[in-house]
């Protein structure tokens, strides 16, 4: 995947992925270093901790388990830890979503 797909997908964030951002980008997160819209092979991540190889992804409606799982396997396969979240669990549970990132970071060290 381009970096230039992945500039692109920064400059379009969805309300749920500009929220998250904020919470956690300049390690806000207990220290941990994210990076959002960040290429891994073909897929772009919509954040990554690269130092405990996690990466979270935040879906929409256009998300299904069935159509995400290629992709969740394929990073899977090279290491990361990959946690799904759907936009209203952060618009309306941030609280949740952060200890949930918080506990499998603490988990992958």
């Amino acid at each position: 995947m381009s970096t230039s797909r992945a500039r692109t997908l920064r400059q379009t964030a969805t309300d749920a992925e500009r929220l998250l951002w904020e919470a956690i980008r300049d390690r806000r997160l207990n220290g941990l270093k994210f990076r959002r819209q960040h290429p891994v092979g073909p897929y772009v991540a919509d954040f990554i901790c690269l130092d405990r190889m996690l990466i979270v992804e935040l879906d929409g409606g256009q998300h299904s388990p069935e159509a995400d799982a290629p992709r969740t396997a394929y990073l899977e396969r090279r290491g990361y830890r990959v946690l799904r979240f759907w936009n209203p669990d952060v618009l309306t549970g941030m609280d949740t979503v952060l200890e949930t990132i918080l506990a499998a970071a603490e988990e992958r060290f």
